[in-house]
């Protein structure tokens, strides 16, 4: 489907290029039906190293990276390239997922609004680029060295938007350069990226002396919406052990400061999925999600400081 899309675009000066990171699946002879450049790897080796050799071994002037489960709308190609052409050299920019994901379950639909709208609050100075969307001119890109190799199993592109950002060079987000992605998302599929997500995020931020700053999908909100449902947890179990009233009182205010707080993104559950979806979404975000991030952060925090 990804491959469908890419070449269903109304851009049409482009070349493809596919890493097959030792798939175990029909995946090399559904890649063999569209006239692409295919490598494949001898052995499994993650992302950062199956991206630089597909980069490495392309000829455009302007690389556009995307996941084998995101679909590229008809005018993703031609956005990019328009975006990076008229904002000149020394730019990196990327896209997001659409609000609303290929698969429309509950829990889909959550994570690729919460994406969204996390990846373009601040797109004219985002924290990273994500390798879902993102353009950067093969120039840059070669000097830079690539992604880095020996690192953690994901966040390569987080790492690799600092690294750049300290040598100079912007990152902007076009919030109209979209991919569509394919989750197919459950209950426990939802919490286990939560868990595992904020888990390798945490050691890398511990280690990059920035744990608390507002960072895309790691946002103010997000950590925000995070400590207040363990400080709820907190003041709860000390009121059915004290039982003082005034602890009690205090819950009502903390949830009112957390929405207020999260009012953007609760309004764009509204806006995409309606008042029905909106009231679920809230709900799931700020009594069920947060305690999978907080277990990830710990979780985390436990391996950094076992390491």
């Amino acid at each position: 489907m990804c491959l469908e899309a890419v070449f269903s675009s109304g851009y049409d000066n482009f070349e493809v290029t596919v890493v097959d990171d030792c798939s175990e699946d029909n995946s090399i002879e559904i890649i063999k039906r569209f006239p692409c450049r295919l490598i494949r790897l001898e052995k499994h080796s993650g992302a950062s190293k199956a991206r630089n050799i597909g980069a490495f071994n392309s000829n455009g002037d302007i690389f556009f990276f995307t996941d084998a489960d995101c679909l590229l709308r008809e005018d993703t190609l031609s956005v990019a390239s328009k975006t990076i052409t008229e904002r000149g050299p020394g730019i990196i920019v990327g896209g997001t997922y659409t609000r609303e994901p290929y698969d429309r379950g509950f829990f889909s639909l959550f994570q690729s609004v919460f994406i969204n709208y996390s990846e373009t609050k601040k797109a004219a100075n985002p924290d990273y680029i994500a390798t879902h969307a993102m353009a950067i001119r093969a120039e840059t890109f070669k000097e830079s060295g690539g992604f880095s190799e020996d690192f953690l199993p994901i966040l390569e592109d987080v790492e690799f938007s600092h690294r750049l950002r300290r040598k100079g060079y912007r990152l902007i987000v076009n919030p109209y350069m979209l991919v569509q992605h394919i989750f197919n998302y459950s209950l426990i599929g939802s919490m286990r990226n939560a868990i595992r997500k904020s888990m390798y995020w945490t050691v890398y931020s511990i280690k990059n002396k920035d744990l608390l700053s507002d960072s895309g999908t790691a946002s103010v909100e997000l950590k925000v919406n995070v400590i207040s449902y363990f400080l709820n947890l907190i003041i709860l179990t000390l009121w059915v052990v004290f039982q003082k009233s005034f602890l009690f009182y205090l819950l009502p205010q903390i949830f009112a400061f957390n929405f207020f707080i999260n009012r953007k993104l609760l309004k764009a559950f509204y806006e995409t999925g309606g008042i029905l979806f909106a009231f679920f979404a809230s709900i799931y975000y700020t009594l069920l999600y947060p305690l999978a991030v907080g277990t990830g952060v710990i979780s985390g925090m436990m391996k950094y400081l076992l390491k």
